[in-house]
């Protein structure tokens, strides 16, 4: 049984629900995530007591436009991971309705061949406003599944655009899932993708145009990484024999065991029926190699905290501010000045921060 620590005076639920999280429970487990989820009383307590622990789990995100097969890979790749004996937690995101901040949450109904295996654990959350691509929550529910112990965490977000890519910031490997429809495969390399992504799949690779995407996204990697030039020397008169083809040699960079530099492999799958879904997970296998052999894993996950701390810093701060009566009457009382253009927002804004600084520190006394 693992104990945690606790300040003193902490509340006895809390002491309680740690005792059975650390016995391994289940149910404990779905009320620790429910907590830091919702953001409930002492869910600060709950993860600074689950801290120590974390860092275990390899966190694997997936992201790619809606209708793109991600749930159906996930359930895949989970299926296969529990066939190797490891343990799989599923954090779905789905988006909230901004009309009536609803959310369907129907990934567990997608996931139904792997949501009453005692081995996975699957929560869907709502973005709740947050944009990213994940809920503001997201990487403070994986460390809980972390620290209970689960292998590998299953990040899915709520699909891919222009800015939703908090997704790099959050896992270990980011693999993006692409489709033949997706569009113009120009505009798709547009949207960040290429920076996100560790490791490419082309969905339903069974339709017309999913070689094309491929190739595509090959040579889009191979005239990044100037795959094409190496060979090629620096002076005027190249002979075009010597230029070899980028997408070629990016597909052949990729298929390399040990690298010194990670390519993103773009691979081929057809989710339904599980094709090239084991090739996904070999991937998946050798860029966590990497990453370790690399140094990169540490970089990644040290990036990974110090975001957190800055989330943190941000949530307590708007917090003391804007939940604070008097500061808010103060702002209020600018306005007049404002709408007069007597002063301007910037102005106000700092002497906000002039007279906060005691509420910001805590030093009210």
């Amino acid at each position: 049984m693992t104990r945690f620590a606790l300040p003193t005076g902490a509340p006895r639920a809390l002491e309680k629900l740690l005792a059975d999280f650390g016995e391994g429970r289940k149910a404990a487990l779905a009320r620790a995530v429910s907590m830091v989820e919702d953001g409930r009383a002492g869910s600060d307590l709950l993860l600074a007591a689950l801290h120590p622990l974390v860092g275990r789990a390899r966190r694997i995100g997936l992201t790619g436009p809606p209708g793109a097969g991600k749930s159906t890979i996930t359930t895949v790749v989970a299926s296969l991971l529990r066939q190797q004996g490891l343990t799989v937690g599923i954090v779905a995101v789905d988006p909230t309705s901004p009309f009536s901040g609803g959310a369907l949450l129907g990934d567990r109904v997608r996931m139904e061949s792997v949501a009453l295996d005692p081995g996975v654990f699957i929560r869907s959350m709502a973005t709740r406003g947050s944009l990213g691509g994940l809920a503001a929550t997201t990487r403070e529910v994986c460390d809980v599944l972390d620290a209970f112990g689960v292998d590998r965490i299953l990040i899915e977000t709520v699909g891919v655009g222009q800015s939703e890519l908090d997704i790099a910031r959050t896992a270990d490997t980011s693999l993006v899932v692409l489709v033949p429809e997706a569009g113009d495969s120009i505009q798709t390399l547009k949207a960040g993708l290429m920076e996100i992504a560790d490791v490419f799949v082309v969905n339903k690779a069974d339709r017309p145009g999913a070689d094309r995407l491929r190739n595509d996204l090959e040579l889009m990697l191979g005239l990044r990484g100037g795959h094409g030039m190496k060979n090629v020397p620096a002076h005027h008169g190249i002979d075009l024999k010597n230029i070899a083809n980028p997408g070629r040699q990016a597909r052949k960079a990729a298929a390399e065991e040990e690298p010194d530099v990670w390519t993103p492999a773009v691979l081929r799958s057809v989710g339904v029926t599980g094709e090239g879904i084991p090739e996904l997970l070999a991937t998946l296998d050798r860029h966590f190699a990497y990453l370790e052999r690399s140094g990169g894993l540490e970089v990644r996950r040290r990036a990974r905290l110090r975001d957190r701390v800055k989330d943190v810093v941000f949530q307590r701060l708007a917090r003391r501010l804007w939940h604070d009566a008097a500061t808010n009457q103060w702002i209020d009382a600018q306005i007049p000045a404002l709408a007069a253009g007597s002063t301007t927002p910037y102005e106000v804004a700092d002497a906000l921060l002039q007279r906060s600084g005691p509420l910001m520190t805590g030093d009210t006394a």
